[in-house]
């Protein structure tokens, strides 16, 4: 391990809202270990460590085949991931819950938390860098700030009250912040 090892936590669902928006409504293709080792070049850090946060997609009870089509996908994907060595990718599965038509993430914020929280705790690791836009991690970040460089990636289309606002409270507890740009998409 390096003696200032830099970590990068990607909340994978703000990673593609950014990436679709970017993309004019579609996903940008790239890889997640170039996105991070870009978005660390620009601030001057190596990328030792990425931990992402996903969670796969809804299965019922007796899977449609539309369903059992995205999990397969989603499977591939995530063997991807765990595949790339350099640097180590991390994989961090909440689950998706489905009320009535809508889906949403569970437990993603909670690893999240767990992960900062340990890494807070890992005296190797000097850098973290956390990709997201929710202030459930202020109170984490304000008690493990002190010891650590933490940086706030984050992407804005500079639109008051849009869907890339960003929160007072989450912008002010970072001293260091990083815009996400479409570059850092490429390789």
């Amino acid at each position: 391990m390096n003696k200032d090892e830099t970590i990068f936590l990607i909340d994978g669902g703000y990673l593609s809202f950014i990436s679709k928006f970017l993309g004019k409504g579609k996903h940008l293709k790239f890889k997640i270990e170039i996105f991070a080792k870009n978005i660390c070049k620009r601030i001057n850090l190596q990328c030792d460590e990425i931990y992402f946060y996903i969670a796969p997609p809804y299965q019922s009870s007796q899977p449609t085949i539309e369903e059992n089509k995205r999990k397969a996908n989603y499977d591939k994907f995530i063997d991807l991931l765990k595949a790339v060595k350099n640097p180590k990718i991390n994989i961090r599965e909440g689950r998706c819950q489905k009320i009535k038509n809508d889906f949403s993430q569970k437990g993603v914020d909670t690893l999240i938390t767990m992960d900062l929280l340990k890494s807070s705790q890992n005296e190797t690791i000097k850098n973290i860098i956390l990709l997201t836009a929710d202030t459930d991690f202020v109170p984490v970040i304000r008690d493990i700030k002190t010891n650590k460089n933490l940086v706030l990636a984050y992407f804005t289309d500079k639109r008051r009250k849009s869907a890339f606002t960003l929160s007072n409270h989450l912008w002010n507890v970072f001293t260091k912040k990083i815009l996400i740009k479409l570059s850092d998409f490429l390789d």
